[in-house]
């Protein structure tokens, strides 16, 4: 199978790496950069376990080829933390109890990033309307809502 010189950034950190056409970035995070964060659920963009940010916008990487993200800036659950610390919302999580097994976590967390970031005080409604397309078999979501509410500085 042939493979083409792909150049991204990931987490800040420039990165040229050979891919096939078909390559997934799922795939290219996981196998090829060794980005284990980012995790590979139901494979249909039903679950949002694999969400990461594309250029600051939440992408599902079990749905997007590798091709499709070339001379982009890609963010996974890895970028949130620095110097080995977690971020702001990562501490939020882990204080409010906002994980169960942690299988949903990454994605929660980056489409929750990405609405922090151009909502830093969102609403409740706001919060569940930008979650709503990830999927916690563990939770009632309550937890989840909350750690985010806490990261933004508004819960109650």
């Amino acid at each position: 199978m042939p493979k083409r010189l792909l150049t991204l950034a990931v987490n800040g950190r420039r990165h040229e790496v050979a891919a096939a056409d078909h390559t997934l970035l799922l795939e290219l995070l996981r196998d090829t950069l060794g980005l284990t964060g980012t995790k590979q659920g139901c494979d249909g963009g039903e679950c949002g376990a694999c969400t990461v940010l594309v250029d600051g916008a939440p992408r599902l990487a079990c749905l997007t080829l590798a091709s499709a993200v070339e001379g982009r800036e890609v963010e996974t659950i890895e970028g949130l933390g620095r110097s080995g610390r977690m971020g702001a919302l990562q501490q939020a999580f882990h204080e409010r109890l906002g994980t169960q097994c942690g299988f949903c976590t990454p994605g929660m967390m980056m489409a929750a990033e990405a609405l922090l970031r151009r909502e830093p005080r969102p609403s409740e409604a706001q919060i569940r309307d930008a979650l709503a397309g990830n999927l916690c078999r563990c939770t009632g979501y309550v937890k989840i809502v909350e750690s985010v509410q806490a990261a933004a500085g508004t819960h109650p």
